[in-house]
């Protein structure tokens, strides 16, 4: 399982890190140069493997099962995941901007149940995808300093794979799944420190199929040259989900880090 993460790290640091244009970039896209300049009237585009330490934690419910909370904190990744894969990519011509951001996590994690009278424990496993397409417009012109509003679509896919454990319900195992897609806006940008480094960060906020579906990130980025950048910051994305007798009410959060390529 280590092996696997470690895999991840180093393919994220050999390929990517979120963002898009001259000499900087955000770890969901785009960016200006650390000097005044117009904006580009030809296209350029970025790509971005990244590596997220996200832990999980949240509420979980099925059918004919009691409310599970669940915990999976990222300073125990190495235990708790199984598998992740991240992507960005980012397209950016003049004012407007297209980006996509593809995250798929399998952690295995303990829970807790309410009550503790029909079952004291569980052992849950849980694979969510996220994919989220978006477009932008720089409300910044002729600045060094890069401010987007930003719209997309955000399809989640989340399967889950409960084992009680104690009590009444001991051994007995249930999985269940949704699939589902949120509408999201908000801004995301650039502040360069320096011509190397710079900070960039993000909010969205929406619904849809979920009552509510958020992300936020923070981060500090280094311009090792034209076309590669790095950048390491902490991010948290929340979904609170329902429907019938499933529920999926929970924040994946922790630190990334990535590369990014611009071509």
């Amino acid at each position: 399982m280590k092996k696997k993460i470690v895999s991840c790290l180093i393919c994220g640091l050999a390929y990517a890190g979120p963002g898009a244009a001259a000499e900087g970039e955000a770890l969901v896209g785009g960016a200006a140069t650390a000097t005044s300049v117009p904006l580009q009237d030809e296209w350029t585009f970025s790509i971005t493997p990244y590596f997220w330490a996200a832990g999980l934690s949240g509420k979980l419910t099925q059918p004919r099962l009691p409310v599970i909370d669940i915990h999976a904190n990222f300073d125990k990744l190495l235990d708790d995941l199984d598998f992740g894969a991240m992507l960005i990519g980012d397209a950016r011509k003049g004012r407007y901007s297209i980006f996509g951001d593809l995250i798929y996590t399998k952690i295995g994690s303990q829970g807790d149940t309410r009550q503790g009278i029909l079952a004291t424990s569980a052992d849950v496993k849980t694979s969510t995808f996220a994919g989220l397409l978006g477009v932008g417009y720089s409300v910044l012109e002729n600045s060094p300093h890069q401010l987007d509003v930003v719209a997309g679509l955000r399809v989640w896919s989340v399967d889950t794979d409960v084992t009680l454990r104690g009590s009444f319900l001991d051994g007995r195992k249930r999985s269940d799944s949704a699939t589902w897609v949120d509408a999201l806006v908000g801004v995301r940008g650039n502040y360069f420190l320096s011509k190397k480094f710079y900070v960039t960060g993000w909010g969205l906020v929406g619904a849809g199929g979920a009552d509510a579906d958020w992300d936020v990130g923070l981060g500090l980025g280094y311009n090792i040259s034209k076309s590669v950048s790095a950048a390491i910051g902490y991010r948290a994305v929340g979904v609170d989900y329902s429907h019938g007798s499933f529920k999926f009410d929970a924040v994946l959060q922790g630190p990334m880090a990535g590369l990014t390529i611009r071509f």
